[in-house]
């Protein structure tokens, strides 16, 4: 009877390694097809570069640490490491508050759903796509770039433009150009003197104000006793006809001009030319000693506003796209977060009478503590291999002011530098840079699970 039991027995527990066995014959060949993808698209190229980073640019010669030393010789490598540290401090950092600003602001709303959804939206649209439209927008001609189309707008409602940008006096005889730009008369004049006629061009007829006439009659009007009296017009004739620093009949004068009149070098008097270009100032001392000036605002060259994709700003512009594109992905995550949260203890803290900032405050934030990390840490592994954005938005003549490692990996390797040795070490510089946000991550996620 033992006997037979013990046969028993062994047969059960035979029969339980077979089918442990199939068990795990059958994990193995679903996992199989997960397990080479990940070794040829991960693994493997990982070990590859760690081990192409200690050879030449030719991969022939074997040169250690070399790689590794010259990476931080290298000044653009440098300004990449330091770009990548703004990206981590900078977007990440706006990116969770601002999701956690639309996220409590969207609950309070009446169409909660339809705003989730228009803030979501751009993570559907590429990089690629994105790094197109925002390098429109960035165009730093207000014909084609929103942005500045509206900071141009904003800036010519409170500082309008020169009258004619560009302009210059055409050799007159008795005109210097003045300090600081502009033009002034250099001989001195006093009361009752007829300025020298100034006359402009490098203005296109169709440019000169519809209100403008002829400024003949105004260049021979004479001066008061106490005044000065000049001209300033178009020296130019249609069909070009007319005489160079002569007031001919068909010479129309340039309205709108700012004219300063100019005692020891101060400004006495300010005025402006009328339709036919003619100033006059009068209440001048009869004894004293003047000269006129045609300010360089005159000529001053239209504000074509900001120069976003320039060296100073191509980073915070590039970084203002990212948000863009990563505000609903934060919005939404926060949003779970603050959904699931307690409303009692919620409700309990405004019934004894916190307001709304110090429920926020003390409540809110601190139970959001732990989806807060996850989305601060989501979005830096994210930015620290940011690519597309740089690569697309920022121009040629600027693109080593932008670059960060990921960008500056490729354009190393392959981007005009061919040195696949150098371009390695800096991929496994990122990827040490990426595996602690990485395990923090996946450690916090084990837990929550726990």
């Amino acid at each position: 009877m033992t006997t037979v039991t013990r046969t028993v027995r062994h047969g059960a527990a035979d029969e339980r390694r077979r089918a442990g066995r199939r068990r795990r014959t059958i994990a193995v060949v679903f996992v199989l097809p997960a397990l080479l993808l990940l070794g040829a698209l991960v693994v493997y190229p990982v070990l590859f570069s760690i081990g192409r980073s200690f050879f030449d640019a030719s991969g022939s010669r074997f040169v250690g640490g070399h790689n590794y030393a010259e990476m931080f010789r290298d000044p653009a490598t440098l300004r990449a490491v330091r770009n990548s540290t703004i990206w981590v401090v900078v977007a990440p950092t706006l990116l969770t508050g601002l999701g956690l600003i639309l996220a409590v602001l969207v609950e309070k709303i009446r169409w909660a759903a339809a705003f989730k959804l228009l803030l979501f939206l751009p993570m559907a649209v590429s990089f690629l796509a994105a790094g197109i439209i925002f390098r429109l927008a960035y165009d730093e001609d207000p014909d084609k770039g929103v942005l500045n189309a509206a900071v141009v707008g904003v800036h010519d409602v409170f500082r309008s433009g020169s009258s004619y940008p560009g302009a210059r006096v055409r050799g007159a005889e008795g005109v210097r150009p003045a300090p600081g730009g502009g033009y002034e008369t250099s001989a001195h004049l006093s009361a009752g003197s007829t300025v020298v006629p100034l006359g402009l061009v490098g203005i296109k007829p169709g440019d000169v104000a519809a209100e403008a006439r002829p400024a003949a009659g105004a260049a021979a009007a004479e001066a008061a006793p106490d005044q000065l009296r000049g001209v300033v017009y178009l020296d130019f004739a249609p069909g070009g006809a007319g005489r160079p620093g002569i007031v001919d009949t068909d010479e129309r004068g340039l309205p709108g001009l700012t004219v300063e009149v100019l005692r020891d070098g101060r400004a006495v008097a300010t005025t402006t030319t009328g339709a036919d270009g003619a100033y006059h100032v009068s209440g001048l001392d009869a004894d004293g000693s003047y000269t006129v000036r045609l300010p360089a605002s005159n000529f001053a060259e239209p504000f074509t506003g900001v120069s976003w994709l320039g060296p100073a700003l191509v980073t915070p512009a590039i970084i203002g796209a990212y948000l863009w594109i990563w505000a609903g992905f934060a919005m939404v995550l926060i949003g779970a977060g603050l959904s699931a949260l307690p409303r009692d203890a919620l409700e309990a803290a405004r019934i004894d009478g916190a307001s709304e900032w110090q429920v926020f405050r003390r409540i809110t934030v601190p139970l959001l503590a732990p989806v807060l990390t996850v989305v601060f840490v989501t979005l830096v592994i994210n930015v620290m291999k940011v690519f597309d954005l740089i690569y697309i938005i920022a121009p040629g003549p600027v693109q080593q002011d932008a670059t960060v490692l990921a960008t500056q990996m490729w354009l190393v390797s392959f981007g005009g530098g061919n040195d696949q040795g150098l371009g390695s070490a800096l991929g496994v510089l990122l990827l040490l840079l990426v595996l602690p946000a990485m395990v923090f991550n996946v450690r916090r996620f084990r837990r929550s699970q726990s």
